[in-house]
């Protein structure tokens, strides 16, 4: 069984994608808090989620609980931190039964300084170059009062958006997880693959 690591995720529907995506593959989902959406019964039941209950999922209120809780090590083989900022390609890593596969919030990704206390786990999902500036930039900042909105932008795939030069910042988080999990699947033989 595979864990995916959601690390203070912003959007319930990327969640719910996620946790979709857990259940069909029997990996368990961890919740890393702070979350920026609330769990209780109302909440999921709007965002759809109304396989909740076969979700295998456990939530955190820091890294340090998900860690201590998980017996993870500081230096933890079985630690796999997604990230743009890495060298080397989920591809090239090594899959075992058991493994964590860590992903950040939408926003900004996974804290720095995660990054750099595991920088041997870190990998990174190739992608083409940011693509140039998109034509309808300037509506999505509309209407927006307050710098928080701005950050949150995002494009008509769902991807997140720097507001500075709206350039494509990466895939968004369901589908990063799904390309991930699925070659953490492939490589330990999952039925069907």
């Amino acid at each position: 069984m595979f864990n995916v690591v959601l690390v203070a995720p912003e959007i319930p529907a990327n969640t719910g994608n996620i946790g979709r995506t857990c259940v069909v593959t029997g990996s368990r989902l961890h919740l890393v808090g702070p979350l920026g959406f609330s769990l209780d019964e109302k909440s999921l039941h709007r965002a759809g989620l109304g396989y909740w209950e076969s979700l295998d999922v456990a939530v955190y209120e820091s890294w340090d609980e998900f860690a201590e809780k998980n017996e993870l090590a500081h230096d933890d083989a079985r630690l796999h931190l997604l990230t743009k900022k890495a060298r080397r390609t989920y591809a090239e890593a090594t899959y075992a039964d058991g493994d964590y596969l860590v992903f950040g919030c939408e926003s900004v990704g996974l804290p720095e300084v995660l990054l750099a206390a595991h920088a041997h786990c870190c990998e990174r999902i190739p992608m083409l170059p940011d693509a140039a500036s998109l034509d309808n930039a300037s509506s999505w900042g509309a209407g927006e009062k307050n710098d928080h909105a701005a950050l949150l932008a995002q494009d008509v795939c769902g991807n997140f958006v720097n507001p500075e030069d709206y350039r494509i910042s990466a895939l968004n988080l369901s589908n990063a997880a799904a390309v991930v999990l699925y070659e953490a699947l492939r490589q330990t033989g999952f039925q069907g693959m």
